[in-house]
Protein backbone atom coordinates (compact mmCIF):
# COMPACT_ATOMS: atom_id res chain seq x y z
CA UNK A 1 0.00 0.00 0.00
CA UNK A 2 1.56 3.17 -0.93
CA UNK A 3 0.92 6.17 1.60
CA UNK A 4 2.61 9.77 2.05
CA UNK A 5 3.51 12.54 4.43
CA UNK A 6 3.14 16.24 3.36
CA UNK A 7 4.69 19.20 4.55
CA UNK A 8 5.02 22.78 3.94
CA UNK A 9 8.48 22.45 3.60
CA UNK A 10 10.41 19.26 2.97
CA UNK A 11 14.32 18.89 4.09
CA UNK A 12 15.92 16.33 2.28
CA UNK A 13 19.08 16.49 4.00
CA UNK A 14 20.39 18.47 0.84
CA UNK A 15 17.77 21.05 -0.27
CA UNK A 16 14.36 22.51 0.99
CA UNK A 17 11.44 21.37 -1.24
CA UNK A 18 8.04 23.63 -0.53
CA UNK A 19 4.89 22.13 -0.96
CA UNK A 20 5.75 18.17 -1.59
CA UNK A 21 5.15 15.04 -0.30
CA UNK A 22 6.98 11.67 0.72
CA UNK A 23 5.06 8.42 -0.71
CA UNK A 24 6.15 5.70 1.57
CA UNK A 25 5.88 1.92 0.23
CA UNK A 26 6.85 -0.84 3.23
CA UNK A 27 8.64 1.40 4.66
CA UNK A 28 10.68 2.91 2.16
CA UNK A 29 11.07 6.16 0.38
CA UNK A 30 9.04 5.73 -3.01
CA UNK A 31 9.19 9.14 -4.65
CA UNK A 32 9.31 13.15 -3.37
CA UNK A 33 6.35 14.83 -5.25
CA UNK A 34 4.81 18.04 -5.14
CA UNK A 35 1.49 17.94 -3.18
CA UNK A 36 -0.51 18.51 -6.40
CA UNK A 37 1.39 15.61 -8.38
CA UNK A 38 0.50 12.74 -5.35
CA UNK A 39 -1.09 9.97 -7.55
CA UNK A 40 -4.49 9.35 -7.11
CA UNK A 41 -6.16 7.33 -4.30
CA UNK A 42 -2.41 7.54 -1.65
CA UNK A 43 -3.21 8.40 1.56
CA UNK A 44 -1.97 11.38 3.01
CA UNK A 45 -1.36 10.04 6.79
CA UNK A 46 0.01 13.41 8.32
CA UNK A 47 0.70 16.99 7.13
CA UNK A 48 3.22 19.36 8.73
CA UNK A 49 4.81 22.69 8.59
CA UNK A 50 8.13 20.42 8.18
CA UNK A 51 9.39 17.00 7.42
CA UNK A 52 12.93 16.12 8.08
CA UNK A 53 15.24 12.97 8.34
CA UNK A 54 14.32 11.63 11.99
CA UNK A 55 16.94 11.94 14.44
CA UNK A 56 19.87 9.62 15.75
CA UNK A 57 20.99 9.70 19.37
CA UNK A 58 24.31 7.66 19.85
CA UNK A 59 24.76 8.67 23.75
CA UNK A 60 21.43 8.33 26.06
CA UNK A 61 21.60 6.92 29.36
CA UNK A 62 17.74 6.39 30.44
CA UNK A 63 14.32 8.41 30.67
CA UNK A 64 11.37 8.29 32.42
CA UNK A 65 13.13 7.49 35.68
CA UNK A 66 14.50 4.57 34.70
CA UNK A 67 18.42 4.80 34.10
CA UNK A 68 19.56 1.65 31.90
CA UNK A 69 22.62 0.72 33.79
CA UNK A 70 20.36 0.44 37.09
CA UNK A 71 17.02 -0.85 35.41
CA UNK A 72 19.08 -2.93 32.45
CA UNK A 73 15.33 -4.62 30.85
CA UNK A 74 13.70 -4.50 27.94
CA UNK A 75 10.60 -2.13 29.87
CA UNK A 76 13.48 0.50 30.63
CA UNK A 77 13.89 0.41 26.31
CA UNK A 78 10.53 0.48 25.66
CA UNK A 79 10.16 3.60 28.01
CA UNK A 80 13.87 5.28 26.12
CA UNK A 81 12.65 4.92 22.98
CA UNK A 82 8.98 6.33 23.42
CA UNK A 83 10.85 9.18 25.17
CA UNK A 84 13.50 9.74 21.89
CA UNK A 85 10.54 9.32 19.83
CA UNK A 86 8.84 12.63 21.62
CA UNK A 87 12.15 14.67 21.30
CA UNK A 88 12.18 13.41 16.87
CA UNK A 89 15.06 10.53 17.18
CA UNK A 90 13.92 7.33 15.64
CA UNK A 91 16.83 5.77 16.43
CA UNK A 92 19.63 5.37 19.61
CA UNK A 93 22.40 3.88 21.55
CA UNK A 94 21.45 2.95 25.36
CA UNK A 95 24.27 4.23 26.89
CA UNK A 96 26.08 2.61 30.03
CA UNK A 97 28.57 4.56 32.00
CA UNK A 98 31.76 3.27 33.94
CA UNK A 99 30.41 0.07 35.84
CA UNK A 100 31.14 -3.68 36.56
CA UNK A 101 31.20 -6.18 33.91
CA UNK A 102 28.33 -7.73 35.65
CA UNK A 103 26.44 -4.38 34.82
CA UNK A 104 27.53 -4.50 30.94
CA UNK A 105 26.07 -7.79 30.93
CA UNK A 106 22.70 -6.89 31.89
CA UNK A 107 22.87 -4.29 29.40
CA UNK A 108 23.55 -6.44 26.52
CA UNK A 109 21.04 -9.15 28.01
CA UNK A 110 18.47 -6.19 27.49
CA UNK A 111 18.95 -5.15 24.12
CA UNK A 112 18.67 -8.88 22.74
CA UNK A 113 15.82 -9.54 24.89
CA UNK A 114 14.24 -6.34 23.20
CA UNK A 115 14.73 -7.05 19.66
CA UNK A 116 13.17 -10.43 20.17
CA UNK A 117 10.47 -8.91 21.31
CA UNK A 118 10.35 -6.70 18.63
CA UNK A 119 11.34 -3.67 19.91
CA UNK A 120 12.96 -1.04 17.26
CA UNK A 121 14.75 2.15 17.54
CA UNK A 122 17.59 0.68 19.48
CA UNK A 123 20.76 0.51 17.37
CA UNK A 124 22.75 -1.35 19.81
CA UNK A 125 24.90 -0.59 22.99
CA UNK A 126 27.18 1.93 23.74
CA UNK A 127 29.94 1.24 26.29
CA UNK A 128 31.33 4.61 28.35
CA UNK A 129 34.01 3.28 30.35
CA UNK A 130 35.66 2.00 32.45
CA UNK A 131 39.04 2.00 30.30
CA UNK A 132 39.14 5.57 31.01
CA UNK A 133 41.61 8.23 32.54
CA UNK A 134 40.64 9.02 36.04
CA UNK A 135 42.15 12.49 35.78
CA UNK A 136 39.27 12.89 33.39
CA UNK A 137 36.49 11.04 34.71
CA UNK A 138 33.86 13.65 35.40
CA UNK A 139 31.18 12.04 37.33
CA UNK A 140 32.25 8.32 36.27
CA UNK A 141 33.21 6.54 39.49
CA UNK A 142 36.38 6.24 40.10
CA UNK A 143 36.47 2.89 41.68
CA UNK A 144 35.69 1.17 38.71
CA UNK A 145 38.28 2.59 36.21
CA UNK A 146 41.53 0.67 35.55
CA UNK A 147 43.16 0.12 31.99
CA UNK A 148 41.57 -3.41 30.56
CA UNK A 149 43.47 -6.61 29.78
CA UNK A 150 42.87 -8.78 26.96
CA UNK A 151 41.22 -11.48 28.44
CA UNK A 152 38.79 -8.99 29.82
CA UNK A 153 38.40 -7.22 26.78
CA UNK A 154 38.24 -10.74 24.74
CA UNK A 155 35.00 -11.41 27.26
CA UNK A 156 33.39 -8.74 26.65
CA UNK A 157 33.68 -8.21 23.39
CA UNK A 158 32.19 -12.02 22.60
CA UNK A 159 29.72 -11.28 24.81
CA UNK A 160 28.33 -8.37 23.64
CA UNK A 161 29.14 -9.80 19.84
CA UNK A 162 26.78 -7.64 17.31
CA UNK A 163 25.27 -5.76 20.25
CA UNK A 164 27.83 -3.55 21.63
CA UNK A 165 28.28 -0.56 18.86
CA UNK A 166 30.59 1.85 20.62
CA UNK A 167 33.06 2.11 23.05
CA UNK A 168 34.15 4.95 24.80
CA UNK A 169 37.80 4.78 25.76
CA UNK A 170 41.06 6.87 26.89
CA UNK A 171 43.79 6.02 24.37
CA UNK A 172 46.72 6.82 26.20
CA UNK A 173 45.32 3.84 28.78
CA UNK A 174 45.07 1.06 26.38
CA UNK A 175 47.71 -0.61 23.99
CA UNK A 176 47.36 -0.80 20.44
CA UNK A 177 47.00 -4.78 21.00
CA UNK A 178 43.38 -3.47 22.91
CA UNK A 179 42.40 -1.43 20.71
CA UNK A 180 42.94 -3.76 18.07
CA UNK A 181 41.09 -6.33 19.35
CA UNK A 182 38.03 -4.63 19.88
CA UNK A 183 38.17 -3.32 16.44
CA UNK A 184 38.20 -6.13 15.28
CA UNK A 185 34.56 -7.25 17.02
CA UNK A 186 33.54 -4.29 14.90
CA UNK A 187 33.16 -1.79 17.34
CA UNK A 188 33.79 1.38 16.85
CA UNK A 189 36.06 3.28 19.65
CA UNK A 190 35.40 7.05 20.23
CA UNK A 191 38.25 8.43 22.58
CA UNK A 192 37.32 10.09 25.62
CA UNK A 193 36.74 11.21 29.21
CA UNK A 194 41.01 11.34 28.21
CA UNK A 195 44.06 13.06 29.51
CA UNK A 196 45.93 12.86 26.01
CA UNK A 197 48.02 15.34 25.07
CA UNK A 198 47.98 16.72 21.07
CA UNK A 199 50.54 14.86 19.98
CA UNK A 200 48.77 11.70 21.83
CA UNK A 201 45.90 12.41 20.38
CA UNK A 202 46.86 12.45 16.83
CA UNK A 203 48.75 9.60 17.39
CA UNK A 204 45.72 7.90 18.47
CA UNK A 205 43.66 8.91 15.51
CA UNK A 206 46.21 8.14 13.13
CA UNK A 207 46.20 4.81 14.19
CA UNK A 208 42.44 4.32 13.22
CA UNK A 209 40.37 6.01 15.89
CA UNK A 210 37.49 8.49 14.55
CA UNK A 211 35.43 9.49 16.74
CA UNK A 212 35.23 11.62 19.75
CA UNK A 213 32.94 11.56 22.47
CA UNK A 214 31.22 14.80 23.78
CA UNK A 215 33.77 17.13 22.36
CA UNK A 216 35.72 19.97 25.28
CA UNK A 217 34.10 17.60 28.34
CA UNK A 218 36.09 15.38 30.21
CA UNK A 219 39.31 16.09 28.29
CA UNK A 220 42.64 18.11 28.30
CA UNK A 221 42.01 21.45 27.68
CA UNK A 222 42.14 23.37 24.96
CA UNK A 223 44.67 25.79 25.90
CA UNK A 224 47.05 28.20 23.49
CA UNK A 225 50.43 26.51 24.51
CA UNK A 226 49.15 23.23 24.94
CA UNK A 227 46.43 22.54 22.05
CA UNK A 228 45.00 19.67 24.12
CA UNK A 229 42.60 16.76 22.98
CA UNK A 230 40.19 19.22 21.29
CA UNK A 231 42.55 20.92 19.05
CA UNK A 232 43.73 17.68 17.84
CA UNK A 233 40.31 16.23 17.17
CA UNK A 234 38.98 19.34 15.83
CA UNK A 235 41.57 19.97 13.50
CA UNK A 236 41.83 15.86 12.21
CA UNK A 237 40.26 15.66 8.91
CA UNK A 238 38.80 12.26 9.48
CA UNK A 239 37.72 12.22 13.13
CA UNK A 240 33.98 12.82 13.91
CA UNK A 241 33.06 14.75 17.19
CA UNK A 242 29.95 14.66 19.30
CA UNK A 243 28.94 17.69 21.26
CA UNK A 244 26.30 18.34 23.77
CA UNK A 245 24.33 21.88 22.75
CA UNK A 246 22.82 22.56 26.27
CA UNK A 247 25.05 25.30 26.79
CA UNK A 248 25.81 24.01 30.31
CA UNK A 249 27.99 21.11 29.00
CA UNK A 250 29.49 23.36 26.01
CA UNK A 251 29.49 27.23 25.88
CA UNK A 252 27.67 28.35 22.83
CA UNK A 253 30.17 30.56 21.41
CA UNK A 254 32.57 27.09 21.78
CA UNK A 255 30.32 25.18 19.66
CA UNK A 256 30.03 27.45 16.63
CA UNK A 257 33.76 28.00 16.71
CA UNK A 258 33.90 23.92 16.43
CA UNK A 259 31.32 23.96 13.88
CA UNK A 260 33.58 26.46 11.94
CA UNK A 261 36.33 24.29 12.33
CA UNK A 262 34.46 20.86 12.06
CA UNK A 263 31.60 21.26 9.26
CA UNK A 264 30.10 17.78 9.18
CA UNK A 265 32.26 16.35 11.09
CA UNK A 266 31.00 17.65 14.07
CA UNK A 267 26.87 16.02 15.19
CA UNK A 268 24.87 16.04 18.17
CA UNK A 269 23.95 14.10 20.84
CA UNK A 270 21.82 14.69 23.77
CA UNK A 271 24.04 12.93 26.95
CA UNK A 272 20.56 12.78 28.62
CA UNK A 273 20.13 11.02 32.07
CA UNK A 274 17.75 10.70 34.40
CA UNK A 275 16.18 11.26 37.63
CA UNK A 276 17.08 8.60 39.71
CA UNK A 277 18.50 8.30 43.55
CA UNK A 278 19.98 4.79 42.84
CA UNK A 279 23.48 4.35 43.65
CA UNK A 280 26.49 4.58 42.12
CA UNK A 281 25.07 6.95 39.82
CA UNK A 282 22.20 9.15 41.59
CA UNK A 283 21.38 12.15 38.98
CA UNK A 284 19.45 14.78 40.53
CA UNK A 285 17.86 17.79 37.94
CA UNK A 286 19.15 21.04 38.68
CA UNK A 287 17.70 23.78 36.15
CA UNK A 288 18.00 22.02 32.88
CA UNK A 289 21.03 19.78 33.75
CA UNK A 290 21.80 17.07 36.01
CA UNK A 291 24.67 16.80 38.63
CA UNK A 292 25.60 13.63 40.56
CA UNK A 293 27.06 14.03 43.44
CA UNK A 294 27.86 17.52 43.35
CA UNK A 295 29.17 17.11 39.64
CA UNK A 296 27.49 17.96 36.07
CA UNK A 297 27.01 14.36 35.01
CA UNK A 298 24.17 14.98 32.26
CA UNK A 299 22.08 17.07 30.16
CA UNK A 300 18.25 17.58 30.29
CA UNK A 301 18.38 17.56 26.05
CA UNK A 302 15.98 15.86 23.78
CA UNK A 303 17.47 16.08 20.03
CA UNK A 304 15.08 18.90 19.40
CA UNK A 305 15.65 21.03 22.07
CA UNK A 306 19.91 20.88 20.38
CA UNK A 307 18.46 21.44 17.45
CA UNK A 308 16.55 24.31 18.43
CA UNK A 309 19.66 25.74 20.49
CA UNK A 310 22.02 25.12 17.42
CA UNK A 311 20.13 27.32 15.27
CA UNK A 312 18.97 29.63 18.25
CA UNK A 313 21.83 30.27 20.30
CA UNK A 314 24.78 29.21 18.12
CA UNK A 315 23.69 31.23 14.39
CA UNK A 316 24.05 27.74 12.65
CA UNK A 317 21.24 27.18 9.87
CA UNK A 318 18.49 25.38 10.68
CA UNK A 319 19.24 22.66 7.52
CA UNK A 320 22.64 22.39 9.15
CA UNK A 321 21.81 22.01 12.63
CA UNK A 322 19.24 19.18 11.31
CA UNK A 323 22.29 17.18 9.48
CA UNK A 324 23.75 17.65 12.79
CA UNK A 325 21.21 15.55 14.45
CA UNK A 326 20.49 12.87 11.54
CA UNK A 327 23.03 12.46 8.36
CA UNK A 328 26.01 13.00 10.58
CA UNK A 329 25.39 10.71 13.09
CA UNK A 330 24.32 8.04 10.49
CA UNK A 331 27.25 8.79 8.94
CA UNK A 332 29.53 7.85 12.60
CA UNK A 333 27.60 5.02 12.82
CA UNK A 334 28.23 3.95 9.06
CA UNK A 335 24.60 3.46 8.01
CA UNK A 336 24.16 6.62 5.94
CA UNK A 337 23.27 4.71 3.02
CA UNK A 338 20.29 3.90 4.25
CA UNK A 339 18.95 6.66 6.90
CA UNK A 340 19.62 10.39 7.55
CA UNK A 341 17.76 11.65 4.57
CA UNK A 342 15.11 11.38 2.69
CA UNK A 343 16.35 10.24 -0.66
CA UNK A 344 14.06 7.46 -2.80
CA UNK A 345 15.10 3.57 -1.38
CA UNK A 346 15.89 5.30 2.39
CA UNK A 347 14.51 4.07 4.74
CA UNK A 348 11.04 6.10 6.00
CA UNK A 349 12.83 7.82 8.84
CA UNK A 350 10.73 11.26 9.42
CA UNK A 351 10.39 14.08 12.15
CA UNK A 352 7.41 16.25 11.71
CA UNK A 353 7.51 19.49 13.35
CA UNK A 354 6.38 22.89 13.20
CA UNK A 355 7.83 26.23 13.27
CA UNK A 356 8.82 26.35 17.14
CA UNK A 357 10.31 23.30 16.97
CA UNK A 358 8.12 21.35 18.42
CA UNK A 359 7.61 17.33 17.51
CA UNK A 360 4.36 16.72 15.79
CA UNK A 361 5.00 13.13 15.02
CA UNK A 362 8.62 10.34 15.12
CA UNK A 363 7.77 7.93 12.00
Amino acid sequence: MLTAYSADKIFTGKEIINDGAVTVKNNFIEDIVPIQKLRTGVTVIQHAPLLAPAFIDIQIYGAASKLFSVYPDADTLYKMKAHCNGGGTKYFLPTIATNNSDVFHKGIDAIKEYWKQGGTGVLGLHIEGPWINKIKRGAHIESFIHSPQMDEVAELSEYGKGIIKIITLAPEVCSKEIIDLIKSYGILISAGHSNGAYEEMNTAFANGIHLATHLFNAMSALHHRKPGFPAAAMLHPDVMASIVADGYHVDFNMILLAKKLMGERLFLITDAVTATTEAPYPHELKGDKYESNGILSGSALTMMKAVKNCTEKCNISLEESLRMASLYPAQALGIDNETGKIEKGYKADFVLMNKNFEVINCV
